[in-house]
């Protein structure tokens, strides 16, 4: 693999650009779940850790859509980063023109808000851990319109859609790969 596509320089890149705890721990469950589904399709998983990692790197310097992901992908490219990458990160934001063709960009949108959304199910739970949480309960949650009034069901939807899985598939997977790592993510809670 590409020494520029390691985990180790994703994290440096992440971390030199977003000082916001939150917003690190969201790029962490994003790489779960990409990763996790990396596995699951027999793809490259450093290297499509490695994006989702950065899909939102430059997200605290950079918060309107006129500049999100615009700015942060004129950096990778300054700094040698292939098209894919810049192509995969453009593609997760609906208005950047750029269409989800690999499984790489349809799994990258699938995961943003869900890892987001399941992240916050988590969180509301007596438990506050990812470990006892049910894709039927995420469902439920998506149902009530005030719980994290700001994720787009239709996002959530077209994500599961893109990857050809049933929603509830799709939640559950997320929920399987963000619990791998549910220490890093703050979500362990009490169990």
């Amino acid at each position: 693999m590409d020494a520029l596509l390691t985990r180790d320089a994703a994290w440096a890149l992440l971390t030199e650009w977003t000082t916001s705890e939150g917003l690190r721990k969201h790029a962490l469950a994003v790489e779960a779940s990409v990763r996790g589904y990396a596995r699951k399709f027999g793809e490259d998983e450093e290297a499509w850790g490695f994006v989702a990692l950065l899909h939102d790197f430059d997200y605290e310097r950079y918060q309107t859509p006129a500049d999100h992901p615009f700015r942060g992908c004129e950096e990778l490219q300054r700094r040698g980063y292939p098209e894919w990458v810049t192509r995969a990160i453009l593609s997760h934001a609906d208005y950047s023109g750029v269409t989800r063709d690999s499984l790489l960009e349809k799994t990258l949108y699938a995961c943003d808000e869900m890892s987001g959304f399941v992240t916050a199910a988590s969180l509301v739970r007596p438990s506050k851990s990812v470990l006892d949480l049910e894709p039927a309960s995420v469902v439920k949650r998506m149902k009530d319109k005030a719980f994290a009034r700001n994720v787009s069901r239709d996002d959530l939807r077209r994500g599961a859609g893109e990857l050809g899985l049933p929603l509830e598939e799709h939640i559950a997977n997320v929920i399987a790969f963000m619990r791998e790592r549910a220490g890093a993510l703050g979500l362990r809670g009490t169990l």
